[in-house]
């Protein structure tokens, strides 16, 4: 998995912030509900890939490398 790409969509939804080194990036309100329901969007785009309503939960998108096996996932099952 390309994490960098994944890193590159995050920047696009929330400029200024060091994915690379952010964790809890819900409970620590990094990224609000509208951003990740943007961030589904373009992650969904970005890797032509499916990403369930029961996928979007905080443990999926607590970092840019929980975000990328998420999306491993996804692409695995597609």
């Amino acid at each position: 998995m390309n994490i960098e790409k994944v890193i590159e969509v995050l920047n696009e939804v929330k400029p200024g912030v060091d994915f690379s080194k952010e964790n809890d990036l819900v409970e620590r309100h990094i990224l609000s509900s509208m951003e990740i329901v943007m961030l589904v969007s373009e992650l969904s785009e970005e890797f032509d890939v499916d990403i369930p309503l029961p996928e979007v939960v905080p443990e999926n998108f607590y970092s840019a490398q929980t975000i990328a096996k998420l999306i491993e996932r996804m692409e695995d099952e597609d």
